[in-house]
């Protein structure tokens, strides 16, 4: 993070927490670059920010003032689902959602694509373009069942970034983090388990269950620190769970990032209930702050955790690389990928692993983790300013999701449906339960760039759920 986006976060938090009043002058350009030991360009820039996300408002000859604007909004409180095993709705609503992709005039709040316009982008589709034409044979060809040896050295080097010693021989590429789940649930369960998972979860992994033929079982999770471990350790006395799904770094939907208590403590439990851990870290490295925070991985001794990540959210969707690493189950994860996709695409490996190993994958992240905290900002100010004043909101940590809790009265499912009609699309909470609670949430992709368009579209999103509330 920059000097100035420190500067702006410092001061930002003072606003909320009430240090500076609304109405309130700040300290002058000059004082600040003092109190900071930073330039003044430094500050301006910091108040730039600042400007932008509507916290302060320039006045010519006086300097800045505290904007009058909306209290900070709550975050969601615990979920509270049954705990009990059922069988995963929602499909057709999901359908809805996964089908607006292929139509460019939908506005999609919705949808979990990353922003894949930027510059520092650029140097792979270089080297996508080099590779079709330097190593057709490599690229037409059956790959190694485990993926590119050379692409799973560069991953083995990125995953001691979050503590996990694993060897390329340990890893497993895969077609994407969701074909990288789905092959670690084969290896593990079989129709009629158990998982759980926390509530609420990424659809598409309650879709996968319900695709399995899996039971899931939603505990109760915390908006700021993740599943809670004694409601867990109540479902493992109660019902034969098998293992456990868990997104702990930048989760999808809520944003936070478990802490490093927490994930021991569930590793413990595991241990001492002898389940697996699928660990979906597709979002680790999105974390606003550096270093990343570790992964569950990185604390197992016994090899129970299947670590499933992927380049989807960091570069593009449409690379179709991830990978596992499976630990004690490496033999029947590699039999479970043969039997469901066998080999991988060579193509986008062989550039995937030039992006990284020349330097470009982490000048990428730096650049993607500025963009999207910007970008978390701004849409949590216009959701301030758009929503209704009694609404949650959660305050993620890293990667690019928004999660809003609107009164108990707004059936979010209907508002989408109504949505359609001004080509807006949204997901609703429902979608992220297996039993489809959260009726009156919403996620929102703040990957979208802030633009006016994207504005104007998340004020006719405020202004339905107003008549919604109506209603």
């Amino acid at each position: 993070m920059t000097r100035y986006q420190h500067l702006a976060n410092l001061l930002a938090e003072r606003i909320e927490q009430g240090l500076y009043r609304s109405g309130e002058k700040l300290p002058s350009v000059r004082s600040l670059s003092q109190e900071h030991g930073v330039s003044i360009s430094t500050v301006q820039e910091a108040y730039r920010v600042l400007e932008n996300l509507q916290l302060i408002i320039p006045q010519p000859r006086s300097g800045y003032f505290v904007a009058k604007h909306k209290a900070q909004p709550p975050v969601p409180a615990m979920s509270r689902p049954v705990q009990r095993p059922v069988e995963v709705t929602q499909w057709d609503e999901v359908l809805m959602l996964l089908d607006a992709r292929a139509d460019s005039t939908i506005t999609s709040f919705g949808g979990g694509s990353p922003d894949i316009t930027q510059p520092s982008l650029k140097p792979l589709w270089r080297e996508m373009s080099r590779v079709v034409q330097h190593n057709i044979h490599d690229v037409l060809s059956y790959d190694e069942l485990a993926g590119r040896h050379d692409l799973r050295e560069q991953i083995a080097r990125l995953m001691l970034d979050h503590g996990s010693a694993v060897n390329a021989d340990e890893i497993i590429v895969t077609s994407g983090c969701h074909s990288a789940l789905a092959i670690a649930l084969l290896s593990v369960c079989k129709p009629g388990d158990i998982v759980a998972v926390e509530s609420p979860s990424f659809h598409g992994t309650m879709q996968m269950l319900r695709g399995l033929d899996i039971k899931a079982i939603e505990i109760p999770t915390d908006t700021e620190s993740g599943i809670s471990v004694e409601a867990l350790e109540l479902a493992l006395e109660q019902w034969p769970v098998k293992g456990v799904i868990l997104v702990p770094n930048c989760n999808n939907p809520l944003g936070f990032i478990m802490p490093e208590a927490r994930k021991r403590a569930v590793l413990a439990l595991a241990q001492r209930h002898d389940i697996v851990i699928f660990e979906d870290d597709v979002y680790g490295e999105l974390a606003y702050d550096y270093p990343r925070p570790r992964s569950i991985k990185s604390f197992d001794i016994d090899g129970r955790v299947l670590l499933c990540s992927s380049f989807t959210k960091t570069i593009a969707p449409g690379l179709r690389v991830g990978w596992i690493a499976p630990g004690r189950y490496h033999d029947r994860v590699m039999h479970m990928k043969y039997a469901a996709s066998g080999t991988t695409v060579p193509s986008t490996q062989l550039a995937v692993t030039a992006f990284i190993r020349d330097g470009h994958y982490h000048r990428h992240l730096r650049r993607m983790r500025q963009l999207y905290q910007h970008n978390m900002d701004t849409f949590t100010c216009w959701v301030r300013q758009y929503f209704p004043g009694e609404i949650c909101v959660t305050r993620p940590k890293g990667g690019f999701m928004l999660w809003v809790e609107l009164p108990e009265r707004v059936d979010m499912v209907c508002v989408a449906q109504q949505l359609c009609r001004l080509k807006i699309q949204v997901a609703p909470g429902s979608l992220f339960s297996a039993s489809g609670k959260y009726r009156n949430c919403l996620r929102i992709n703040c990957a979208l760039p802030t633009t006016e368009h994207n504005r104007e579209a998340l004020k006719k999103l405020g202004e339905a759920i107003y008549i919604a509330m109506e209603e």
